[in-house]
């Protein structure tokens, strides 16, 4: 049955346009890479919830336990990690539209 990974976070204002070209050059395709096929992305524009979610689905719940142990990932989280504040992500079952 394929999940969904569903990563959320907000961007740290004083680097916005190295986040934006990080995600373009390295996020996106490194994703892509391990195998997630990303669903959407998500901006909140006003509110209380986090700034960006995006969702990435993957053919079954050994594989996205796979795609998060692996060392790749590890980088790309690390990675992103120098441009956002307030990451969190979680496993649920993969339906149609969005999710939260």
């Amino acid at each position: 049955m394929p999940v969904k990974l569903i990563l959320t976070w907000d961007i740290n204002p004083e680097h916005e346009q190295e986040y934006f070209e990080f995600l373009i050059r390295e996020f996106i395709p490194g994703v892509q890479r391990l195998g997630g096929e990303l669903s959407e992305a998500w901006a909140t524009v006003y509110g209380e919830e986090p700034q960006i979610m995006v969702g990435t689905v993957l053919p079954s719940l050994p594989k996205a336990r796979q795609f998060l142990s692996s060392p790749e990932w590890a980088k790309l989280r690390e990675s992103l990690l120098d441009y956002v504040q307030n990451y969190s992500q979680k496993i649920v079952e993969a339906r149609s539209g969005f999710q939260l």
